[in-house]
């Protein structure tokens, strides 16, 4: 059955998704100004169903954040802390790499790792934590450290990027979190995050990468100061750099957290935004292959109905998210795979665990193999 769209507007959508072509600038300014989000909804959900079926993606992974001390004043962070304020803390590499063996019985796939610019800690240290997890867990996909923190580590060493990207990657990091994006236009950024690289170098900083053969997620960060126009121009930012490299696993759209920042007055998200987010991401990047909906930032029961707004990955287990949770985020904090298995089936879908790389798993016991 044709659906019955209350904006008329996106019959043109919907004419261009059934062709198979590609939308533009206009379609995703259209797509962000209707209030019809049933109509949008099920537009990405199209899409996101031609390309996933009924399969929702989920992983056992960790989240490890070895420092929140930061040189940068970001207005949108609650988490970065300067050295000497009380809520300051680094961890010894003892620390980290005892933490990410204790308090969680299911066996963790990945290492989720970031934190802060460190004005003391250096390449050599992060190289060192990384091949001290490698050695102490060589099973576990190690996803770690923006492209923003790389750039800064790279700085501190002296080297160029490339190097600073080779070095850990020989460490053991095997893909790159997408975080550091929040939105490229520079008027938005010498608001919100005005100490952190433009967002020109962090696409150059992901075209690396990418060459380097180490894939990446990538993010935007919506509800603060930004207009459609700007989220549009930062989504296909994103898209012409993926028809260049190929490197983007996942895109992740991050509701902004203004409880406790520098920028509480813009208040938060709606759900009716959230969603929005979702599906708009779904119908412009055509050639990511994967949306996730992150429980953390989103809650626990948005993620799970943006399973039908074109959503296709809810993200992990997580066991404990700071950043989010620093800025006010009331998704909490981790979910037990019985859980995040729950949430999918409720909503209708076929939950699938993956690896970092998005190949299926098959859980056994203890025993986890690919599925082939």
């Amino acid at each position: 059955m044709e659906p019955r769209f209350q904006d008329p507007r996106l019959e043109h959508v919907l004419e261009k998704v059934l062709a198979g072509m590609r939308l533009g600038k206009e379609e995703g300014l259209l797509l962000y100004a209707t209030s019809d989000l049933l109509g949008l909804g099920w537009l990405a959900n199209l899409v996101r169903e031609r390309r996933h079926g009924n399969v929702t993606f989920f992983n056992v992974n960790r989240h490890l954040n070895p420092t929140n001390v930061c040189v940068a004043s970001c207005r949108l962070c609650a988490f970065g802390k300067k050295p000497r304020d009380p809520g300051a803390y680094t961890m010894s590499l003892e620390q980290v790499w005892a933490a990410a063996g204790q308090g969680w019985s299911e066996e963790v796939t990945e290492f989720h790792i970031v934190g802060g610019l460190h004005p003391q800690l250096d390449l050599e240290w992060y190289c060192g934590l990384l091949a001290g997890l490698k050695g102490r867990f060589p099973r576990v996909h190690l996803k770690a450290l923006t492209l923003v923190e790389i750039a800064w580590l790279a700085r501190r060493a002296g080297v160029g990027l490339r190097e600073a990207l080779e070095r850990v990657k020989a460490a053991g990091v095997e893909s790159l979190p997408g975080g550091g994006a929040e939105i490229f236009s520079e008027r938005v950024r010498r608001v919100i995050c005005d100490h952190k690289i433009s967002g020109e170098e962090w696409i150059e900083a992901a075209r690396e990468a990418h060459r380097l053969g180490l894939p990446s997620n990538c993010t935007m960060l919506y509800g603060h100061v930004e207009t459609d126009e700007d989220r549009v121009d930062h989504l296909l930012r994103l898209r012409a750099l993926q028809d260049e490299t190929g490197g983007f696993q996942a895109f992740i759209p991050l509701a902004f957290h203004s409880a406790r920042t520098r920028l509480r007055h813009v208040g938060a998200t709606t759900g009716f935004a959230d969603l929005k987010n979702i599906a708009v991401a779904r119908l412009l990047l055509d050639n990511i292959a994967h949306i996730k909906a992150y429980w953390v930032s989103l809650t626990p029961k948005i993620a799970q109905v943006a399973q039908r707004f074109g959503a296709d990955d809810i993200d992990g287990t997580v066991v404990e998210e700071r950043i989010h949770r620093e800025a006010g985020a009331r998704g909490g904090q981790a979910l037990r795979r019985a859980e995040l298995l729950r949430l999918i089936r409720e909503a209708g879908r076929e939950p699938v665990e993956r690896d970092s790389l998005y190949r299926p798993l098959r859980r056994a016991e203890t025993l986890l193999t690919l599925q082939v």
